[in-house]
């Protein structure tokens, strides 16, 4: 790695972070409007129709098969419920709080990667995963109140995403980029339309909705791009720190733009929860492919 790629890797996490802000936003202004699996199905739509434009204008649409298509199903189903978990965490709990919750992701792969991957539980993983878990009781202090159901939305996100993580890790052995972001887009606009019609009523998207439901598919995509083109210039342990700025960023914005006061202990928890994931990924000195699939994603 030469001493350019950490900074240009810096500047692709700078568009990441950017575009999982955006989304944020977005998704919490059309939650009154649309439930979870309305925004998801919309957002599939969007992105789905961006995959299919650029791929076809660049050949790599031929890239698409069939091959291990029950693993691309189990990858979007777990995608599908994080993602929706998330979204519904969005509406109802500050911005700063569904973030930091959302940072335990990388403890799960740890944790979990033992019965997907065949991968051994280090001891150090095992000491990240306690250190993280009570990062996440500082967070929630359920001693005050109990936990809520979007506390505990945001905590299981989590756990949707680090499945997410790990089957793609074992997707990437024989498929594409193009080939998993066309069915992860496609099976979830599916999923999206079996849910949000199970009741038989999906609410159109108004005038003023639009913009946003089309901001969220693009940012949704180009968050995917940016991380992952940060991974391929430098390891997981120097560019999933950078991803922790989302906090300060969303908390900034939470306070800006909804109000929501800078709360100290989530701040706090969620740096243990940083320092959980720091503990994980430091020692660890993997090969760069191997510490990729270390990383979650929306």
């Amino acid at each position: 790695m030469n001493d350019a790629q950490p900074l240009r890797a810096a500047a692709w996490m700078a568009g990441a972070i950017s575009s999982f802000s955006l989304m944020a936003v977005a998704g919490r202004a059309v939650s009154l409007d649309h439930d979870t699996f309305e925004i998801l199905f919309y957002r599939s739509i969007v992105s789905f129709l961006i995959v299919l434009a650029v791929g076809s204008a660049t050949g790599a649409i031929s890239q698409v098969s069939t091959r291990n298509l029950r693993l691309h199903l189990v990858r979007n189903l777990c995608h599908f419920t994080g993602q929706n978990l998330w979204f519904f965490a969005l509406a109802l709990i500050p911005l700063a709080q569904v973030i930091a919750l959302e940072f335990t992701s990388p403890i799960w792969v740890a944790l979990l990667a033992p019965l997907v991957l065949g991968e051994r539980l280090t001891r150090r993983s095992a000491l990240a995963a306690l250190v993280g878990f009570a990062g996440v009781l500082i967070v929630v202090r359920p001693q005050v109140g109990g936990l809520s159901p979007a506390m505990l939305a945001a905590a299981a996100s989590a756990i949707g995403f680090a499945g997410s993580a790990l089957f793609t890790r074992k997707l990437t052995r024989d498929a594409t980029i193009t080939c998993i972001m066309f069915w992860l887009t496609l099976m979830q606009a599916v999923m999206g339309l079996i849910c949000a019609g199970i009741d038989g009523d999906i609410a159109i998207p108004s005038a003023a909705a639009l913009p946003w439901l089309a901001l969220i598919g693009l940012t949704g995509l180009s968050a995917h791009f940016c991380l992952s083109s940060a991974l391929a210039l430098a390891p997981a342990g120097i560019v999933m720190p950078m991803d922790f700025l989302r906090l300060p960023v969303l908390a900034v914005i939470g306070l800006l733009v909804y109000g929501e006061p800078l709360d100290t202990l989530v701040i706090l928890g969620a740096a243990v929860i940083f320092a959980a994931n720091w503990m994980n990924l430091r020692p660890a000195r993997l090969p760069q492919g191997v510490e990729t699939a270390r990383s979650g994603a929306k």
